[in-house]
């Protein structure tokens, strides 16, 4: 009988710990603006304006501090000058993002972020000439600021601003005259929902 009333109170103790566990679990969605740029080009570039979307997963530590995993699809890239024998166009680079983020929530609903993010290509760019302009990976950090509304019927609806700066090398391809060692510099505003 002490065998049955122990495994009951540890199969009690286990539900009640997953469901604790499940309570500090928040999903959500975001989406919003890029203004992306090449730091450190050996070619003019200016900022190209693109966009990101995808999904949020939020784990609460404690009142304060959270853990964040996103998964964005995210338009990045630069507006080129003279370079590929054109004039000025659009070089777009297209990547899944995954940025892991630490959180530190205010009790006014702002908050910072500070993390590092893994970039995987999906589109390269086109018409360059080259037939990889763009490395597969890249990784960086980041850094942001936001609101989220605590309270109310908009509760869990926030803004955030990040930035992104790359640590890896953009360029894969092969050229006497254009270095490849230039770096994502990347500006977000965002509007999310966490249920």
């Amino acid at each position: 009988m002490k065998k049955v009333f122990l495994a009951a109170l540890l199969i009690a103790g286990q539900a009640s710990f997953a469901q604790s566990l499940f309570s500090r679990l928040h999903f959500g969605l975001k989406a919003g603006v890029n203004s992306s740029n090449f730091e450190n080009a050996s070619f003019d570039t200016e900022m190209l304006t693109g966009f990101h979307a995808g999904a949020i997963i939020n784990f609460s530590l404690t009142d304060k501090w959270s853990i964040q995993q996103e998964l964005l699809y995210s338009e990045q890239g630069a507006k080129i000058k003279n370079l590929f024998n054109t004039n000025e166009r659009d070089l777009k680079l297209s990547y899944f993002s995954v940025p892991i983020l630490v959180k530190y929530h205010s009790n006014i609903g702002l908050y910072g972020e500070l993390g590092g993010q893994a970039n995987i290509l999906v589109k390269d760019a086109e018409n360059t000439g080259f037939a990889e302009f763009a490395d597969k990976i890249d990784g960086g950090a980041v850094v942001g600021l936001g609101y989220q509304f605590k309270q109310g019927p908009v509760k869990g609806l926030g803004i955030g601003a990040r930035y992104y700066y790359g640590f890896t090398d953009v360029g894969k391809f092969n050229s006497s005259s254009i270095k490849t060692d230039f770096n994502n510099s990347v500006i977000q505003g965002s509007v999310f929902y966490i249920f």
